[in-house]
Formats: C-alpha cells, sequence, structure tokens
C-alpha cells in the first residue's frame, strides 16, 4: 500500500514538473515574440533619383516607420552616376546597404558575386506575391533565384515640349515617324537655334540596343559572353548619325551633357531642346521642373514595335551581407505592395504592378501621370519581348560605350574604328562570363 501512495506521489511530482516546465516554456516563446517585435533594428535604404524622387521617398520611409517604431532607416541616395560610384566600394567591402534599388545592368553583376540575397524564401511571407503576375516577378529571376523585386513596369519614350516644336513648324511629334524625320527635325532645330533631344548621351547602350532590336538585333547574346549583333555595320550606321548630328548641333555634345547635373540643367526644362528620350515614369519629375505642359510619343522608326519593350524600371534587392533580411524583405513589400505609399509615388518610379495598387492610383493621377499609365499601357500593345537582365560586366561594356560613343562625337576615332575596337574589348569583358 505504501509503494503504492509513492508511486503516485512521484507521478504527481512528475506531471507538476512537466506543467511548469510547459508553461515556462510558453511564456519565453511569448517573451521571444515580443522582443523580436520590439527588437529595435537599423536598415540602410539606397536609390538613385532627382529631388522629387527623394522628397516621396523620405516621407515614405516616415510612414514606415510610424508605423514599424521599431525599425529606424538611414536613407542613403544620389543621382545616377554618383549612385554607382558609391555602391561600387561598398559592394567591393562587403557593405552594401540592406535594401538597394537595383538596376537591370547591374543585377546580374552584383548577384553573380553573391552580394544579393535571394528573395526566394521570402516571397509569400515577409514579401506579398499574391497579386502579381509570373512575368513581373521573373524581371528580377536569374538563374532560377530572385534576385530582385520588380519595383515597376516602364517602356521608353519620347517626351517633348510642343511650345518649342512649334519652333521647326510642328504642332505634334507624328506617330509613325522615321530615323530619316529626326534627322530632318534635327537639322530644323539646329537652324532655330535649339537641340531635337540630348542625343544617346549619358545612356547610349539604352539607345543603341533600341535601334538595334528595330534592325532585329540585340546589344548582348543571350548566353550574355558576347555582343548580340555579328556586324559592326549596326555600330557604325547608329554612331555615324550621332556623331553628325553632334557636329551639326542638332543634339548636344558629350562635354555639354556633363555639364546637366540635375532637372533644373536640362535643356528640355530651360526649353533650349524640344525633347529627351527617356523611361516613361521619368516625365513625371521632368514635368514638375519644367513647371509647364509635356507631351509623349514612342521614338523613331521603322519598326517601332520590335524597338519598343516593357522592362522592369528597376528592382528592389537585398544584400546578401544584410543582418536583417526579414526586415529589410519588409521594407521591400511596403514599397511593393502599400496603398499608401505608392499614393506618395504616384508611378515616378514606373508603373505599379499590382492591379490592386494601379486601380487605388487611378482617381488621383494628375493629367500628366495619366499620361504616363497610357504611354505605357500603348506601348504594351507596341512592343515585343523583353530580353532579361543584362548579363555580369555589363556595367563596363556600357563604359566602353560610352567611351567610344563620346570619341566618335569628337571626331577622334571613326565610327569603323569605334565598331571594332568597342567588339574586341567589349567580348574580352563579356567572354568571361
Amino acid at each position: 500500500m505504501r509503494k503504492g501512495i509513492l508511486s503516485l506521489l512521484t507521478l504527481i511530482l512528475f506531471f507538476s514538473l512537466v506543467a511548469c516546465s510547459s508553461t515556462t516554456g510558453q511564456n519565453q516563446s511569448n517573451s521571444d515574440e515580443k522582443d523580436d517585435k520590439d527588437k529595435k533594428v537599423t536598415l540602410r535604404v539606397a536609390w538613385w533619383g532627382n529631388q522629387p524622387r527623394h522628397d516621396y521617398t523620405l516621407k515614405i520611409i516616415e510612414l514606415y516607420e510610424k508605423e514599424n517604431p521599431n525599425v529606424k532607416i538611414e536613407p542613403e541616395y544620389a543621382s545616377w552616376d554618383d549612385y554607382w560610384k558609391k555602391m561600387a566600394p561598398q559592394a567591393a567591402a562587403n557593405r552594401l546597404p540592406d535594401v538597394i534599388q537595383m538596376d537591370l545592368s547591374y543585377i546580374t553583376e552584383y548577384s553573380t558575386n553573391n552580394q544579393l540575397a535571394d528573395l526566394t524564401p521570402f516571397y509569400g511571407k515577409e514579401i506579398d506575391t499574391s497579386d502579381h503576375s509570373e512575368n513581373f516577378l521573373n524581371g528580377g529571376k536569374i538563374d532560377g533565384k530572385y534576385y530582385g523585386l520588380t519595383a515597376s513596369m516602364v517602356a521608353l519614350s519620347y517626351q517633348y515640349d510642343p511650345e518649342v516644336l512649334k519652333k521647326i513648324g510642328m504642332d505634334k511629334i507624328p506617330s509613325d515617324w522615321t530615323w530619316d524625320d529626326y534627322k530632318a527635325m534635327g537639322e530644323n532645330a539646329s537652324a532655330a537655334g535649339v537641340y531635337i533631344d540630348n542625343g544617346p548621351g549619358s545612356a547610349p547602350d539604352v539607345l543603341f540596343n533600341y535601334y538595334l532590336r528595330t534592325k532585329g538585333q540585340r546589344l548582348y547574346s543571350e548566353d550574355g559572353t558576347a555582343l548580340g549583333y555579328k556586324e559592326d555595320k549596326y555600330f557604325v550606321e547608329y554612331f555615324t548619325v550621332y556623331s553628325d548630328m553632334v557636329k551639326n548641333k542638332s543634339i548636344l555634345s558629350p562635354d555639354a551633357i556633363a555639364q546637366v547635373k540635375g532637372l533644373e540643367d536640362n535643356p528640355v526644362v530651360k526649353q533650349e531642346s524640344i525633347g529627351i528620350v527617356q523611361w516613361a515614369s521619368q516625365l513625371l519629375g521632368l514635368q514638375q521642373v519644367a513647371n509647364r505642359p509635356l507631351e509623349i510619343s514612342g521614338l523613331p522608326g521603322p519598326d517601332t514595335d520590335k524597338g519598343l519593350f516593357i522592362k522592369p524600371g528597376m528592382f528592389w534587392s537585398m544584400a546578401n551581407s544584410s543582418e536583417n533580411k526579414s526586415e529589410a524583405a519588409k521594407f521591400i513589400d511596403f514599397m511593393t505592395n502599400n496603398i499608401e505609399a505608392n499614393k506618395l509615388m504616384l508611378g515616378d518610379r514606373g508603373i505599379p504592378g499590382s492591379p490592386k495598387v494601379q486601380e487605388a492610383l487611378v482617381p488621383l493621377l494628375t493629367p500628366v501621370q495619366k499620361q504616363i499609365f497610357d504611354y505605357v499601357a500603348w506601348a504594351e500593345n507596341n512592343s515585343s519581348a523583353f530580353h532579361g537582365p543584362d548579363p555580369a560586366g555589363a556595367g563596363e561594356v556600357i563604359n566602353l560605350l560610352k567611351n567610344f560613343a563620346d570619341q566618335t562625337a569628337f571626331g577622334v576615332v571613326t565610327p569603323e574604328e569605334a565598331a571594332k575596337q568597342f567588339r574586341q574589348q567589349a567580348e574580352a569583358v563579356l567572354g568571361q562570363n
């Protein structure tokens, strides 16, 4: 009997200890969840852009910090050129910001160097992807991994001042204009003391690639190990027109473009140029600073639809070195899916990929924002397939192309000489892939 009582007391003591242990564990778990929620986190967030973009992005950050009081965001922003000059040494030192505004020209290079984190583990969790199409998500997909979430959709466009256009006897840009029309307009613009546009400027790869696409070619080969066009005649054709138009002052010279430090200096804003070729979303900032009506149209053809494509305007990427990946993913989700954040953005970075966000923005659009949305919708129906992110080494190739474009403009080398040298040096870079 005594043995039975001792056994019963032992069982009671055992279950009491288990219960205490369970309660303690539950309390510890609840405490850990609370600690995670209240844990102070600092995120570095970097982007490029103009002053209007800097201003509204800082407001978005304030909104995020208000909703997430445990998170402190340190913003890092600059103009396009300065931005990548800052990123390069940070990448080399493995000290990239937690959240990085990333471009097609660099995403492959940074991901190949193991500097960007794969976002796949965060999709469907911290980052809501339920409202985005597969094509939208695949914009940042490289070798089966997602190294960037597409921030928006954009298309190339010609943006112009109709009042300055009247100086050459035209009221609007025809939808079917050609490169011959473009050259003739450039001559008329020069005679009137203005430019037709900035020319290839600081991003010759963008316009040259458009030209190549109209010819059924492309700048990079599909596997990224060589140039995508086999005949140098395409380079010669395009950059002969460029150098000729610089000489007759139809478009700005490279040294004049170098003096354009911000939107306030833009020749369109100063009414020194009829227009500029740039991504559709950039019309917003341009018109805000110009403070007068501007128009938007497609680029010269023929075969504009072969040349145009809908591309990710940019990406939100995460540094592989980030110690706060989960929080960084939540901020990327906020920039992508939060309606209030997108109301502040209003399509400046491009058309949002979420139909819900698009629908919420429509009633708020100003006339210029509606112009952008309508143009991108038109471009979707008048474009061809996007070839995907640029290969590793593209940044170096683009710098080479800019250098040779400048040299042809100044007459240092002929387009024929530049074509051969560019191919030799560019393929030496791409051949390492």
